[in-house]
């Protein structure tokens, strides 16, 4: 097989290349050897140069991943990945029956390991680390992959896909929380991360320091969404109107994100930039108005400097996936952790979510605060006190911004 128009066929031909997938003899050795050793390996080695190599920051300050650090957290999101795939393949064919089916463990398998293509090749972004949220969205497209592929693989009927894939997809998300908290025990002081229906519990994660807890209302209102976006797909498709049935799969991804639209314009938010910062003044500022796969997002950043202090505050809005921005619409997270040189904490205050990190030495403070709209405000500075950073934060006037009109779609 080779490698590279396999990967090229499954993203740019899917409805062609998943029944020569299906019709392929395979076994769990040779899909692991052949395909998954390789793919999934593309997002945890892009991580490591990104982080420990190439490093985060500029304009006077960064961040680089200790060496030790940044390969303990490669070979564990490694190992990691590939289990999960194993997990949630098992999951896509035990739940078959429910959804008309038929049980077959190793197109499960297959599903789940080419599905995932667009995730696995989208981690390539990670190389530079400002670029990662691409990944994020080139993952998205896995979620129409997989769509495709279960009536193929799993012979369910076409009409009860929308509804697999919603299940899929929900668990999917989950598996992506576990991993990110697991991971987060080799990457100290980093991020953390992003039959019928019935009423799902809620979930709660174990972290160091913390946990994540879930609203199980929330995925299932997630999933609803899902799957009448996927009907308006599928009436779309048979009517042959490949403009309505676009915009219903930019929906339905969409659905991922919780409610959201257009981003606010990049000139709006860099009209909330100030002009000087707790006294430093603003040396430069950008704004960018960004599209991917369909979906769009916009930031504003300014970088502020005086003496030895020197301040970064951005603003970003992910538009259509504003809701899955740190999961902040549907998840309330708790950090609490301290080491001998940082601390880290997450904590909710109000509707909002907000997340602290500084070295104990004041030579670097981040402040995150994400929005019950999913806009996201972040202050990192090096020479500035974790409470100066969230005064500038809160200086930018968090409930304006709460309150600001995404434009509709057209």
């Amino acid at each position: 097989m080779n490698l590279i128009q396999r990967a090229q066929d499954i993203l740019l031909k899917p409805k062609d290349t998943w029944p020569a997938i299906a019709a392929e003899p395979a076994t769990v050795s040779s899909i692991y050897q052949q395909w998954l050793l390789i793919v999934a390996a593309i997002p945890p080695v892009a991580a490591f140069i990104g982080l420990s190599i190439i490093g985060v920051g500029g304009f006077g300050f960064g961040f680089r991943v200790p060496l030790f650090a940044g390969i303990g957290h490669m070979v564990l999101s490694y190992a990691l990945s590939l289990g999960m795939v194993y997990v949630l393949a098992l999951i896509v064919d035990a739940l078959a029956p429910s959804f008309g089916g038929t049980k077959n463990p190793i197109a499960a398998l297959k599903l789940v390991a080419y599905g995932s293509t667009a995730g696995f090749v989208g981690g390539v972004f990670s190389l530079l680390p400002m670029l990662s949220v691409l990944g994020l969205l080139a993952s998205l497209y896995s979620i129409y992959l997989i769509y495709l592929g279960l009536p193929v693989l799993m012979r369910n009927p076409p009409e009860k896909s929308v509804a697999y894939t919603a299940v899929v997809v929900v668990i999917g998300f989950v598996a992506m929380l576990v991993i990110s908290a697991l991971t987060a025990t080799a990457l100290p002081g980093r991020h953390m991360g992003f039959g019928g229906w019935g009423a799902q519990p809620d979930v709660a994660l174990k972290v160091p320091g913390g946990e994540v807890r879930i609203d199980g209302s929330k995925m299932e209102e997630m999933a609803r969404r899902m799957e009448e976006a996927g009907k308006r797909m599928e009436q779309a498709q048979k009517r042959g109107d490949s403009d309505a049935a676009g915009k219903a799969l930019g929906e339905m991804m969409g659905a991922v994100g919780g409610t959201g639209g257009q981003p606010i314009p990049a000139t709006e938010l860099k009209a909330l930039l100030p002009e000087t910062l707790g006294g430093l003044a603003r040396e430069s500022f950008e704004a960018q108005n960004n599209a991917a796969m369909g979906l769009a997002s916009s930031s504003a950043r300014g970088r502020y400097a005086g003496g030895d202090r020197r301040v970064e505050l951005s603003i970003t809005d992910m538009g259509s996936l504003a809701g899955l921005a740190g999961v902040a619409g549907w998840a309330n997270m708790t950090v609490d952790r301290e080491t001998d040189g940082q601390v880290e904490k997450v904590y909710k205050q109000g509707t909002r979510t907000v997340r602290e990190q500084y070295r104990k030495d004041g030579s670097h403070g981040e402040v995150t605060v994400i929005l019950p709209n999913g806009v996201i405000v972040e202050a990192r500075g090096n020479g500035v006190d974790p409470a100066s950073l969230k005064k500038f934060v809160d200086g930018l006037d968090l409930a304006r911004l709460e309150t600001l009109q995404r434009p509709a779609k057209s």
